[in-house]
């Protein structure tokens, strides 16, 4: 019997949940205590979500690096289900020293220790899905994913991914790879649809598309209905909130598409992981892509 592809879809051979939970609020400014994420990740878990995202950078000053790794690890290991099948997904090459800016460092000798680092603090004996998270201008492209192929071919990382690439560095990655490019984590929300032809060449080569903010980003989550009336309009027809709807649309435009909604709350990854019961018509999908 074929599994339902608006509950679940594949990342290379392993099925996840159609709706992702994304960990950057619970560590970055403005993260809430503890307590509140590891509630928030239990509560992604009882829903049905078996895909977290997390990375490396996911922290807030230049001494707690990893914080959301770790606690990703610590909310499983508290969780009382079983979590076997639970992917977590991470990410190198991406730095934050603690000033609240953002850099690279794609180099191989880097991204081979920050994969260790990142294994470690999972607690398991290889990543299920590591991706490169963004291309480094000062390392040439090619010998980042090269980095990320050596991490594969030694089992250290189970999968491989690449984020916040281009049409040209994917069919570049998928090629370094050896066809094992499993997924693309780029920007796309209803305010960020730059991202389309990566999401088109992703359906066309099938591979995983893993929208990251889908919701607008942190700070603008909240006002996704009011700066979208075409989506604010049709979820108030239909009885949801924008965002659920938002999420629902996307996995209506392809069924390699699993956004990866960033959540700090229960209520708000319960409200995502609906998206995966509101089936959207031909004719709702064509008004929103054109709005």
């Amino acid at each position: 019997m074929a599994a339902d592809t608006n509950k679940t879809r594949r990342i290379g051979d392993v099925e996840v949940s159609a709706i992702g939970l994304g960990g950057m609020p619970m560590s970055i400014e403005g993260r809430p205590d503890e307590a509140r994420s590891i509630a928030t990740i239990h509560a992604a878990l009882d829903a049905g979500i078996t895909l977290i995202d997390t990375a490396d950078a996911y922290h807030l000053t230049a001494t707690d690096d990893g914080h959301n790794e770790s606690l990703i690890a610590k909310a499983l290991a508290s969780y009382g289900g079983d979590t076997s099948d639970v992917l977590v997904a991470t990410k190198g090459g991406h730095l934050r020293p603690g000033d609240g800016s953002w850099t690279q460092n794609g180099s191989p000798k880097y991204l081979a220790e920050a994969a260790e680092a990142s294994l470690k603090r999972l607690g398991v004996e290889a990543i299920g899905l590591y991706q490169f998270h963004r291309p480094d201008p000062k390392t040439p492209y090619e010998d980042s994913i090269g980095a990320i192929r050596d991490l594969l071919d030694a089992g250290k990382i189970r999968m491989a991914g690449i984020s916040n690439a281009n049409p040209a560095q994917i069919k570049q990655a998928q090629e370094i790879l050896g066809g094992r490019l499993v997924s693309v984590q780029n920007q796309f929300s209803p305010a960020f649809r730059s991202s389309e032809p990566e999401l088109e060449l992703c359906d066309s080569l099938g591979i995983a598309f893993l929208p990251w903010s889908p919701l607008g980003g942190i700070s603008r989550a909240g006002d996704l209905g009011a700066k979208h009336p075409a989506f604010h309009t049709l979820a108030a027809e239909l009885g949801v909130s924008p965002q659920r709807l938002t999420l629902a649309w996307m996995l209506a435009k392809s069924p390699h598409v699993i956004p990866i909604p960033g959540s700090s709350r229960p209520e708000t990854i319960r409200d995502s992981y609906a998206a995966v019961d509101l089936q959207l018509t031909a004719e709702q999908v064509a008004a929103l892509d054109a709005a």
